[in-house]
């Protein structure tokens, strides 16, 4: 028996690096899952290796920066498995510069997808948390559940050439604390986490920094340079970057019964690196 078995979760860029695993882990544990991906190939993958160990997951590809990508991705939990009872916004990528050269489009793109697609599925859920919040009250019974946002080191301590990333993920902070009270009425709790460095395709070596990949249409440059990912891992106190999975476990821990009076708190996974 898992400890998410009955529950349905949504995860936000779940096809490849922390959001699969993330995906993975709360099938592992019971949960259904409801796999987005930007693109549809791995998302269908990721549901897949969950449904081929037996687990329940059916997939809602497209941007979340859609205006009814959040009315969808909410509708996609209930029509399929009935509920919703844990969020986990994922989704991003970083498109970065100084910002005396930092276009609007830039900025827009970033907030866009870090700061107004979760605001929007969340908004999307809200009518139907209220609903289940209700009848569970009525029925003399207390059900949690919980919204995991995904923050980072660069949100709490800024990154030179990250303005629009580090706003946003500094509002992520805003909105986990916000809702944590607002929404504190219908037994929800809201938690984040802040990603330090995580070995990830947006991270990875690029020696000859060209690397990209392709945001609708833009091609964003990816990838850090080796004598970089050098200096960054001497200032990890455990030595390292971390890995996919153990990202995602400290997200997965938020999703436990054991977390049902733990709200409004952004923890960091960054090997002991604090910024």
């Amino acid at each position: 028996m898992g400890k998410l078995n009955g529950k349905t979760a949504i995860v936000s860029g779940a096809g490849r690096g922390i959001g699969r695993s993330i995906a993975l882990k709360l099938a592992g544990e019971g949960a259904n899952v409801v796999v987005n991906d930007l693109d549809s190939d791995p998302a269908t993958s990721v549901v897949s290796e969950i449904t081929a160990t037996g687990g329940n997951a059916v997939a809602c590809s497209g941007s979340v920066t859609d205006p009814d990508f959040g009315e969808r991705f909410v509708g996609t939990a209930t029509d399929e498995f009935g509920g919703l009872d844990i969020i986990v916004n994922n989704a991003g990528y970083t498109w970065d510069n100084v910002i005396q050269k930092m276009g609007d489009d830039q900025w827009d793109a970033i907030l866009d997808v870090h700061l107004k697609a979760p605001f929007r599925i969340l908004r999307a859920a809200q009518p139907v948390i209220r609903k289940a919040a209700k009848a569970e009250k009525e029925a003399g019974t207390r059900v949690h559940r919980k919204v995991v946002n995904i923050s980072s080191i660069a949100g709490l301590y800024g990154n030179v050439g990250q303005v629009n990333y580090s706003s946003a993920k500094s509002g992520i902070i805003g909105m986990t604390r916000t809702l944590a009270k607002e929404w504190g009425r219908y037994n929800v709790n809201v938690n984040a986490v802040a990603f330090g460095f995580i070995e990830t395709r947006l991270t990875e070596v690029a020696a000859n920094g060209d690397a990209t990949i392709d945001i609708e249409g833009r091609e964003i440059k990816v990838g850090v340079n080796p004598q970089l990912l050098e200096t960054l891992k001497a200032t990890i106190p455990l030595g390292r970057p971390g890995t996919p999975d153990e990202a995602a476990g400290s997200v997965v821990m938020f999703t436990y019964p054991e977390s049902d009076y733990v709200s409004g708190q952004i923890i960091v996974t960054g090997g002991g690196y604090e910024g």
